[in-house]
């Protein structure tokens, strides 16, 4: 029976990546190396593994989740190439993809957790961050599914195109609709602005440089998303009556069918 454990390594300990080493450190049947500039120290105390600021710490992964900033992953996947073994699985958690290359010296496989929260930074990941979301990969693969399962996540697969399409529209043009609706009330108004406004501007908290990110490499996905709103939103305001009360009563089932009592999508 072989009781070699599995070397995962993490690249980067903000948000996700704390969150993934929080999820995985109380299991046995990991052995967790991490990289990271600002945050390595931290990390001890969720591992008796190694942690450090040489990316040459990863050498002997066979998994490595790279989750560096999203302007840096592209330099980060490079330099691994002269780091890990060709059987290597890496994956990148990026929330847009079409920026990625195709071709690597390992296994390239990438991938998205459809989990986060407005907060970002080592300060701010938990391990249940993943619990009960679902994780985007790029194509099936029963090692890298089984660590994403650990995590508490679902994997589920989409190529990379429509991924990039899907989340315009249920992240990054949200957020840019958040941030708007926030900039277009007076502070006036914002005076006696309670749960309704709070709730649907949470999204402009967004990590600025991860915001400005989605917008640089998603920006085609994003304007797309917005003509489909603007669409929406035009039908909505010219409804009659009958028809806007069916229709909203219709939206309000869908919604409420949408997500479990955590807040967890419940759609498969």
């Amino acid at each position: 029976m072989n009781n070699t454990k599995l070397k995962i390594g993490i690249l980067g300990l903000g948000l996700i990546g704390g969150s993934i080493l929080k999820a995985l450190s109380p299991l046995n049947k990991y052995e967790l190396y991490i990289f990271s500039h600002s945050s390595s120290n931290k990390a001890l105390e969720y591992t008796n593994q190694v942690s450090s600021d040489d990316l040459k710490i990863l050498s002997l992964s066979d998994i490595v989740f790279v989750c560096s900033k999203m302007n840096l992953t592209l330099d980060y996947l490079d330099k691994l190439g002269g780091v890990v073994s060709k059987s290597c699985i890496v994956s990148d958690v990026c929330s847009v993809k079409g920026f990625l290359k195709e071709d690597y010296n390992y296994n390239f496989i990438s991938s998205h957790p459809m989990a986060g929260t407005e907060f970002f930074g080592f300060e701010n990941s938990d391990a249940n961050l993943f619990r009960g979301a679902k994780w985007i990969i790029e194509k099936k693969n029963p090692l890298l599914e089984a660590v994403i399962k650990d995590t508490g996540a679902k994997p589920v697969i989409f190529d990379k195109i429509s991924q990039d399409k899907m989340t315009s529209d249920i992240s990054h043009f949200p957020m840019l609709l958040s941030m708007a609706l926030f900039n277009s009330v007076d502070d006036k108004s914002k005076k006696i602005a309670s749960s309704g406004f709070r709730d649907t501007t949470r999204l402009s908290m967004t990590n600025p440089d991860l915001a400005y990110d989605m917008l640089k490499y998603n920006r085609e996905n994003i304007l797309t998303s917005y003509l489909k709103f603007k669409e929406s939103f035009e039908k909505l305001i010219n409804l009659k009556e009958d028809d806007f009360k069916n229709v909203v009563l219709e939206i309000n089932t869908k919604r409420q069918n949408m997500y479990d009592k955590n807040g967890k999508n419940k759609i498969c």
